[in-house]
């Protein structure tokens, strides 16, 4: 039986250190297990050839590029490139660029989606999650992110930006682009009907540089606001 064909977007920025690593460890996690992946990675214009070196692995591995002329963020970048996903994939996923991800659990999302779940989400706050090498500020500035947005959904890992959703879950959704936290406005959002988190670790980054900053925690504070209005008073509009 075929597996279920998905597309899985990594949005890039400098990650020419790692990218071709990554790609290389997806496309052997699909080729053992029989998955019908393609990756699309979005780069915003990437001073480091990050982009050229997608360009170049397009000939041997099923992945492309799509090249954006300046930095105009994560969750944009996961949304414009879902636009361009292949018509036969029937799931729509996002992954960070920095190894952080374990690819190995990759199976084990999409055999969630083919089970029946509408959303698979790869969850380090899951009994055998965890997180590895990272400092205690970035932990606590995790937790506290999940704890603010817990009243909005019963996923414990509300900021992973790791997971699969039904494509058909995002029809006629208006996704925000703002900020790096596309994966809480999936959850928030789409109609996926059944979720379920898949366990992994965490692990920091050996390579690049975080692109996490001052600006980006305001984004997801008004990202919040954004969410919590729309729950309290869906016939309004959020300013």
């Amino acid at each position: 039986m075929a597996k279920l064909p998905f597309s899985i977007v990594i949005p890039t920025y400098n990650e020419a250190g790692g990218i071709e690593k990554l790609l290389r460890a997806i496309d052997g996690v699909c080729k053992a297990n029989g998955l019908d992946g393609e990756v699309i990675v979005v780069d915003d214009n990437s001073p480091d050839g990050t982009g050229a070196i997608v360009d170049r692995l397009s000939s041997e591995l099923p992945v492309r590029a799509l090249h954006r002329p300046g930095k105009l963020g994560l969750s944009s970048g996961v949304i414009d490139g879902w636009k361009i996903a292949r018509p036969e994939s029937l799931a729509l996923g996002a992954m960070d660029a920095d190894f952080s991800h374990d690819v190995s659990i990759l199976p084990r999302m999409v055999a969630a989606l083919e089970s029946g779940y509408g959303l698979a989400v790869g969850s380090r706050y899951v009994s055998g999650g965890g997180i590895q090498n990272w400092p205690t500020r970035r932990i606590v500035t995790s937790r506290i992110a999940c704890a603010l947005a817990r009243p909005l959904t019963n996923v414990k890992d509300i900021t992973s930006g790791y997971f699969l959703v039904r494509r058909e879950a995002l029809q006629d959704v208006q996704l925000d682009p703002i900020g790096f936290k596309i994966g809480l406005e999936v959850i928030a959002k789409a109609h996926y009907g059944r979720v379920t988190e898949i366990p992994y670790v965490f692990t920091d980054r050996t390579t690049g540089e975080s692109k996490l900053n001052q600006r980006e925690i305001v984004n997801y504070l008004k990202q919040l606001r954004k969410l919590y209005a729309a729950r309290l008073f869906p016939r309004s509009a959020v300013l």
